[in-house]
This record gives structure tokens, C-alpha cells and sequence, in this order.
């Protein structure tokens, strides 16, 4: 079976060599690339067609949104963890509605942003702690001005700002799973949405109305 493909992109070479080494070291995982500027990034993305970008906010050439525009209108398959020192809710909502699969905290353990490959690669989606408590900060203030979801329908879209999985909502709710899916259904049709994150970002855009 092929391993899951990972290029890293950071400009802070002891920082990027860190990190790539930790994913080499974690079987079924190889990086294959390694790059110091951002537009360096979205060329070599384009040429080896990794599973996983793994790339600092920051970077010379272009920052991780010019490299998830650039993603975008080359229609790549390729899904980015965004990594960055920078949690304030508007940061996290630009990059997740540019399409980042993910979102950490530059100080996050290496083996947690080898995990965050994984499940990135495995088609999931990460959010650090200090992102989800900003996304959850803003869904709030969103739900205080109204929104076209129910009370209920509001309730579980902030606990997936939480972070929480649907059984766990289902569980904190006191419900049946099959009535969070059914949930989920709902605040995604109603959001114009197809996941989590998605979901999340548009209730953080509404939430911008004070």
C-alpha cells in the first residue's frame, strides 16, 4: 500500500526540518518534499501532488492563503494543515474558508501535527484547542443575533466548534446519534454547507453582526 504524501513548508529551517522528520518517522507516512517560501510551496504542490501540505502561516513568496487561492484555482486534490502562532477568530475563518483541512497552534507537540496528518490524510478535519475556543467564541456571539438555525440546530454547530465528534455531541446532548446526524443535515442545508468546518466557518461569518 502507498504512504500518505507530505510536503512541509515553513521558513524557519530547524522548525521545518523538525517536523518533517517527526512524520518520516511515523510509518505510512513520507514526506516527499520540503520548501522555505511560500509560492515555492504552491509550485512544488503542484508538481508532486502530495495528500498533505503541511504550511506555516507566515511564509517569504506567498502566506497560507495565497497558497490555498492558488490551490484552488489550480483545482488541487491536495489538503493543507495550516500551521500558525496566530488564533484570533478572523485568522482561523480566512484560512478555513480558503479550504485549509486543518488548523494548529504552532507549539503544538510534533506528535500531534503527525496526528493531525493522519487524519487530515484519512479525510477529517483538525482544529487546535486555541482555535476551537475562538470559532466557538464567534458562533456565540452569532447565535446571540439570531440565526436562521433552531436553538437546538445552533447548539450542536457550537459544539462542533468544540471540536466534538457527532456520537460525543450525541452524548452530551442526551441523544440519540442518529437524531445529531439528522441535526447535522439540517444546519448544513440551512448554512449551505457539506462539513464540519465549512459549517463552522459560515457560523463564525455570520456571527461577525454586532
Amino acid at each position: 500500500m502507498p504512504g500518505v504524501r507530505v510536503l512541509v513548508a515553513d521558513d524557519h529551517p530547524i522548525f521545518r526540518e523538525g517536523v518533517a522528520r517527526a512524520v518520516s518517522n511515523r510509518d505510512g507516512l513520507e514526506v516527499v518534499a520540503q520548501c522555505d517560501r511560500g509560492d515555492d510551496a504552491l509550485e512544488r504542490i503542484r508538481e508532486v501532488r502530495p495528500d498533505v501540505a503541511v504550511i506555516d502561516y507566515r511564509m517569504p513568496g506567498l502566506d497560507a492563503d495565497g497558497v490555498l487561492a492558488g490551490l484552488n484555482a489550480a483545482g488541487s486534490d491536495t489538503r493543507v494543515l495550516v500551521l500558525s502562532a496566530v488564533t484570533e477568530p478572523d485568522h482561523v475563518l480566512a484560512v478555513l474558508e480558503r479550504g485549509a483541512a486543518g488548523y494548529l497552534n504552532k507549539d503544538s507537540d510534533r506528535s500531534v501535527i503527525v496526528e493531525a496528518v493522519e487524519r487530515i490524510a484519512a479525510g477529517g478535519t483538525v482544529m487546535g484547542a486555541d482555535a476551537q475556543s475562538a470559532m466557538l467564541s464567534r458562533v456565540r456571539a452569532g447565535a446571540r443575533h439570531g440565526s436562521v438555525l433552531t436553538d437546538r440546530e445552533t447548539e450542536v454547530l457550537a459544539l462542533l466548534a468544540e471540536g466534538l465528534s457527532a456520537p460525543t455531541i450525541a452524548r452530551r446532548l442526551v441523544v440519540e446519534p442518529s437524531t445529531v446526524k439528522s441535526h447535522l443535515k439540517n444546519l448544513y442545508g440551512k448554512l449551505g454547507v457539506s462539513d464540519r468546518a465549512a459549517a463552522v466557518a459560515e457560523g463564525m461569518r455570520r456571527g461577525l453582526v454586532d
